[in-house]
């Protein structure tokens, strides 16, 4: 219970800043992950001229917006990725605090977003989906849900089965046609990672809203593009993330709202 003398607006406050800083370690974690380098050493420094910058200039989205974008030191241009996971994170935490108060639960979904939010970015960046990340959140995620009484053990383990079991089955199906690759290994590991903290009921809503919103992008791209190219790669990380992002706030209003409307 919130005390009296709090104003309305600190929580939320709080949640937005701390997510902001939360998302400027995600930046490091996107970076530097795929790239097989350390997401402690060293500090933090300009991609481009090595200049470390100081604690002073890194301060999330208002150094962006202080240094316009580019390095102190050589005054290269950032990317305004930068400060959009930033924002993104901080949305995240906001959200995540409005839906489940202050809560061991809500430290567990924001965790669980960050997650995504960094192997969305990666997997977009390289198409792959690093398994130092997916392999541990698996029994992370799962010991956390039951943990935090968001469903039992069992729903976890078959959230796990569905979700790792349901993509493998389509990558050699594919295979078994086409003899060739035509889903990774990442994905079927981040949609067991997904299983694990949401069950098999959000491994369906994933895979279904993941699959809608690549179609849709995939769409869009080839529109943009004006080709019709058989081998254009989406990479379907960001996708199943955006869909177990939605079942985690939305899904179940989503799954009552078109039940009703068939019925």
């Amino acid at each position: 219970m919130i005390p009296k003398a709090v104003p309305p607006f600190t929580i939320p406050f709080m949640a937005f800043i701390f997510g902001a800083c939360v998302g400027s370690f995600l930046n490091v974690c996107i970076y530097r992950v795929p790239r097989g380098k350390s997401i402690l050493f060293p500090g933090s420094s300009c991609p481009t001229c090595g200049h470390a910058i100081p604690f002073y200039f890194n301060i999330p989205i208002l150094s962006y917006i202080i240094l316009r974008g580019q390095c102190h030191q050589c005054h290269t241009p950032f990317s305004m990725r930068y400060p959009a996971v930033e924002i993104l994170t901080a949305l995240a935490a906001l959200a995540t605090v409005a839906r489940f108060g202050i809560s061991v639960q809500s430290g567990v979904w924001f965790t669980f977003l960050c997650t995504l939010i960094v192997v969305a970015f990666i997997d977009y960046d390289f198409q792959i989906i690093p398994d130092i990340i997916s392999l541990p959140g698996i029994p992370v995620f799962a010991l956390a849900s039951v943990l935090s009484g968001h469903h039992p053990w069992q729903t976890s383990l078959a959230g796990i089965l569905m979700g790792g079991g349901s993509l493998y089955a389509v990558a050699m199906i594919y295979y078994f046609i086409r003899k060739e690759e035509g889903m990774g290994g990442g994905d079927i590991k981040l949609l067991a990672m997904i299983g694990a903290a949401t069950g098999w009921q959000g491994v369906l809503f994933t895979l279904f809203a993941g699959s809608l919103l690549g179609t849709l992008a995939g769409c869009v791209i080839m529109m943009a593009k004006r080709t019709m190219a058989p081998r254009l790669r989406i990479p379907f990380g960001p996708y199943l993330s955006m869909g177990a992002i939605t079942y985690i706030f939305k899904g179940k209003a989503l799954i009552q709202w078109y039940f009703a409307l068939i019925y």
